[in-house]
């Protein structure tokens, strides 16, 4: 990352900066008293779109945040949330690890109370960045004409190509699992994935026309934090080979950058040489089917028909 292009976070309709250095040094969760502080700089300014209740106490506010989340709020021996608690002469009361519920934020002043619900929000949205893929949101592809002609284009191109570097029957997708990827999810709870569905439906309910339908969609989830921004717009594409089922058959598109620790994911693995089959195959058809339907699918996993499980859906028609 480029000091002068830092990473911008949007919350409540601010953009934040992360500090591109402090992030580097970060090498365990929960132990880098720097990370926390690089963090914090880039949440100097409150925003004044939160929800605050003022009490007979003071003030209060509330986060909903999955309690896989929680543990970075706490900190190692509960370092961080001692820390923003002084700094923003706040109280800050999180439920039990493993249970579900909200954040409380209280104090004396609005101000503090806002600053500590920001800081908590970088925070959150830092360490939902580095969890990995568990779910995504596609147009099924698996029509027995479609998986027909797959069938067909992969007997083709191991006829034609084999002799390439690389190019064998392990890097083709099953074409039970042929899809159209709209964008990849992080979903940590039953509430985030009911959330989606919701999503799904208003989307359903505000988009017609494919292309906008796609791009809006994106938009929407980016918005709401469950789909981290990469592109202005979705480039529709269906798997058909990739190294990474080599190792792993249910593989869903690229790894995340960063395990659930923060250390980063460097997975080296064998490359194949796709020239001849770009030049031999490039119109290649794979029939016409009408898409029906949006899925939440869940990663690695496998229903009764062979297809990634889907734990919500829109239908169009």
């Amino acid at each position: 990352m480029e000091v002068l292009r830092p990473q911008l976070i949007k919350i409540g309709g601010r953009v934040y900066r992360k500090n591109p250095i402090q992030e580097q040094t970060y090498q365990h969760e929960e132990e880098d008293d720097d990370y926390y502080q690089g963090l914090m700089e880039c949440a100097e300014e409150p925003c004044e779109t939160y929800e605050v209740v003022q009490t007979l106490q003071g003030f209060r506010c509330t986060v909903k945040a999955p309690s896989l989340l929680y543990k970075h709020i706490v900190g190692k021996r509960g370092d961080t949330r001692k820390k923003l608690e002084v700094e923003t002469k706040t109280s800050i009361s999180i439920p039990k690890p493993g249970q579900e519920g909200e954040i409380v934020i209280t104090g004396q002043h609005r101000s503090g109370v806002i600053s500590a619900r920001t800081r908590i929000d970088v925070l959150l949205l830092t360490f939902r960045r580095k969890q990995p893929f568990t779910h995504f949101l596609a147009f099924f592809l698996n029509e027995a004409e479609v998986q027909e002609r797959f069938l067909k284009f992969q007997e083709e191109v191991l006829e034609k190509c084999s002799m390439d570097h690389g190019v064998d029957s392990s890097i083709f997708q099953n074409p039970k699992k042929l899809h159209l990827t709209i964008g990849m999810l992080v979903l940590l709870s039953e509430q985030e994935i009911q959330q989606t569905c919701e999503m799904l439906q208003q989307c359903k309910e505000e988009f017609i026309e494919l292309q906008e339908l796609v791009d809006r969609v994106l938009e929407r989830f980016q918005a709401s934090g469950l789909i981290v921004k990469e592109w202005n717009s979705v480039k529709l594409h269906a798997t058909v080979m990739n190294t990474l089922f080599r190792k792993d058959p249910n593989a869903e598109g690229r790894y995340n950058l960063y395990t659930a620790d923060g250390k980063y994911i460097f997975k080296e693995r064998e490359s194949f040489d796709g020239r001849n089959i770009l030049k031999l195959f490039e119109n290649f058809s794979f029939g016409t089917l009408k898409l029906n339907s949006i899925h939440i699918s869940q990663r690695f996993t496998v229903d009764s028909f062979g297809n990634y499980a889907s734990c919500g859906q829109i239908d169009f028609s």
